[in-house]
C-alpha cells in the first residue's frame, strides 16, 4: 500500500463546480539516456551539432542497413533501474512501433513494449513549499523500457515547405512510465523534480528540460472523492475518470499549468453532462489551454510486433550486480548522512543535496570544520553571490579550499563575520589565498583587550549622557558596541567588546 502521509489534494474552487473532484495523474517521463553515440548506430549525440551531421547509414534508414545495440546504453538503463529500486529483466525485446513518424526515416520506432528491461521501482517524492511540505509521497514505477528518439521537424524556416533535421533521430531514450499515484500539480512537478535529481545524480540523464533530453507526457483524468480509494483497493481502473494525456512537457511550471487546465476542462465537460474522451492533447501556455493533438491510440492501434532485425537482448546477473556495486550514493541517503555527520537541519542538507555537484563542493568544504557554519556559507553567501552572477556551483570563483580557509579565519578568531564578508568578495572577485589576504590587507581581527578597553574608555569619557542613559536602560548599550567598532573599523573582536562595555558601565 501507498504511504499517504496526508490529505489527498483536491480541486474545490472551480468556478460552477457541482462536486468536490480529485486529480489522478500518471507520468510517462522521456529521458534521453547520457550516452556519447545513439542507441543502434555510433553517431554522436552531441547537442547544437549542425543539421544533419549527426546521422549513420542506420538513423537514415539507408537499404540494408540493420541497428547494433550499444551496451553502454543499456548499461545506463539498468543502472537508472537499480537507482529507483527496481526490477531488472535479465531478457527483454525490442519491438516495432508503426506510426506516421515525418521525422524517422524507417517509418517505425524500436521500442519494447510487452518486455521492457526495467520493472517495477518506485520514487520517494517529497513535497515542497506549501501546506504539504515535508510530506513524503510513493510514485510507484511501472516500467522502464529503452527508445528511439524521433528527429525534429522545422516549420519556420519556408513559409511553402517544413525541414527535418535528423540530429536527434536514434537518440536512446528511456521511458519512465509511473502508476497513476500524483495527486495533484505540485506533486507532479515535485515527482518530476526528484526523478531528475536522481537520474543526474546516477549520471544516466543530464536532465537538461530546456533541450528536451528531460520531458513528460502527463495523463490527467478526475475522480469523486473515495474513487481513487476504490482503485487502489482493486486496481481497477474503471473507478477512476477517462486520462487524456499532454504530450512533451518540458517546464515544471508548464505541467502544473497544464495540469490545472486540464483538469478544470474535464470537469466542465462531466458536470456539463458530457463523457471526456481519451485524447492526446498539447498544451498551449500563451492561451493557457489544452487542445486536441489527435484520439488516443491503444497498443494495437501501433501494430506492434517484435523488431526482426534485432535478437532478445539477455544480460547475466553478475553483470548487473557489478553495475549495483558501482551505484553512487544516492540523494536520500547522502541527505541522511549529511544531516547525521555534520549537524544540518532537514532544510540546509535538501538544499546543498539538491545537485549532486553542490553536494560535493560542500562535503570538500566542511571535511574537518563545522558542519552548520560550512552550509550556513555555502548556502547564505556563496549560493546568493552565485545567483547574483547567474552562475551555477560549477561556475564558482571561490574554491571549496578558498571557502574553507574563511571559515577556518572565523572560527580561529582572525576575522569577525563582518569582516569575512568583505573577505569573500575579495576571494570572490580578485581570488587569493584568504590567510594572505588578511594578512597583506591588515584585516585581522583586533583581539588585544588592552587597545579595546583604550577604545571604550575614550567613548564612555566623550558621552556622558549617554553613559547615564545606558545604565537606566541596558539595552542602550548597544550604541557604545557600535561606536567601538566602528573605531575600530570593524575588527574588535565583537564578543570582547560586548564584554568590556558591560563591565565599564557596570551592567
Amino acid at each position: 500500500m501507498l504511504d499517504l502521509t496526508y490529505e489527498t489534494p483536491k480541486i474545490k474552487t472551480i468556478a460552477g463546480a457541482k462536486h468536490d473532484w480529485e486529480l489522478v495523474i500518471g507520468m510517462e517521463v522521456h529521458a534521453q539516456i547520457s550516452s556519447n553515440a545513439k542507441l543502434f548506430s555510433g553517431a554522436s549525440t552531441t547537442f547544437g551539432a549542425e543539421p544533419n551531421s549527426n546521422v549513420a547509414f542506420v538513423d537514415a534508414a539507408m537499404p540494408g542497413m540493420l541497428p547494433v545495440i550499444n551496451e553502454f546504453c543499456v548499461e545506463q538503463a539498468v543502472r537508472t533501474g537499480l537507482g529507483l529500486k527496481a526490477a531488472i529483466n535479465l531478457t527483454s525485446a525490442f519491438d516495432r512501433k508503426n506510426y506516421f513518424y515525418p521525422d524517422l526515416p524507417q517509418g517505425y520506432q524500436i521500442s519494447q513494449l510487452y518486455h521492457p528491461i526495467v520493472g517495477e521501482g518506485e520514487v520517494l517524492v517529497e513535497m515542497g513549499p506549501g501546506p504539504d511540505l515535508g510530506k513524503k509521497r510513493l510514485v510507484r514505477i511501472e516500467r522502464i523500457h529503452m527508445e528511439q528518439d524521433a528527429g525534429k521537424s522545422i516549420h519556420d524556416m519556408d513559409p511553402n515547405m517544413s525541414f527535418v533535421d535528423l540530429n536527434r533521430t536514434g537518440v536512446a531514450l528511456m521511458e519512465i512510465v509511473s502508476r497513476p499515484d500524483i495527486r495533484g500539480p505540485e506533486e507532479a512537478a515535485a515527482y518530476i523534480t526528484k526523478l531528475r535529481q536522481i537520474l543526474r545524480y546516477l549520471g544516466t540523464c543530464d536532465g537538461n528540460m530546456q533541450n528536451g533530453n528531460l520531458r513528460a507526457d502527463v495523463n490527467v483524468s478526475i475522480c469523486l472523492p473515495g474513487q481513487y480509494e476504490k482503485y487502489q483497493e482493486t486496481q481497477d481502473f474503471s473507478h477512476l475518470g477517462t486520462r487524456c494525456e499532454i504530450k512533451n512537457m518540458n517546464s515544471m511550471r508548464f505541467i502544473q499549468q497544464a495540469i490545472e487546465v486540464e483538469a478544470r476542462r474535464q470537469i466542465a465537460i462531466v458536470e456539463g453532462g458530457g463523457e471526456v474522451d481519451q485524447e492526446t492533447r498539447l498544451y498551449d501556455p500563451d492561451k493557457g489551454e489544452t487542445r486536441s493533438m489527435r484520439s488516443k491510440e491503444e497498443a494495437h492501434d501501433y501494430r506492434y510486433f517484435p523488431d526482426p532485425d534485432l535478437l532478445p537482448l539477455e544480460i547475466e546477473q553478475g553483470w548487473v550486480d557489478d553495475i549495483a556495486a558501482s551505484l553512487p550514493e544516492l540523494p536520500d541517503a547522502k541527505k541522511a548522512r549529511f544531516m547525521a555527520d555534520f549537524g544540518l537541519t532537514d532544510y540546509d542538507a535538501s538544499v546543498l543535496t539538491a545537485e549532486v555537484d553542490t553536494a560535493a563542493y560542500f562535503e570538500a568544504v566542511a571535511e574537518g570544520r563545522d558542519g552548520k557554519a560550512t552550509a550556513n556559507w555555502v548556502i547564505n553567501e556563496l549560493f546568493g553571490r552565485l545567483k547574483k552572477d547567474d552562475r551555477d556551483i560549477t561556475e564558482s570563483p571561490v574554491s571549496p579550499a578558498q571557502l574553507g580557509g574563511i571559515v577556518d579565519l572565523i572560527a580561529k578568531g582572525d576575522i569577525s563575520g563582518k569582516i569575512a564578508k568583505d573577505l569573500f568578495e575579495i576571494i570572490y572577485t580578485d581570488g587569493g589565498d584568504p590567510a594572505e589576504v588578511v594578512q597583506a590587507r591588515g584585516m585581522k581581527q583586533v583581539t588585544d583587550t588592552g587597545a579595546i578597553e583604550a577604545a571604550v574608555d575614550e567613548i564612555i569619557a566623550a558621552n556622558p549622557a549617554q553613559v547615564e542613559k545606558a545604565r537606566e536602560n541596558p539595552k542602550l548599550a548597544g550604541w557604545f558596541v557600535g561606536q567601538v567598532m566602528k573605531a575600530t573599523g570593524g575588527k574588535a573582536n565583537p564578543k570582547a567588546v560586548n564584554e568590556i562595555v558591560a563591565g565599564k558601565l557596570g551592567l
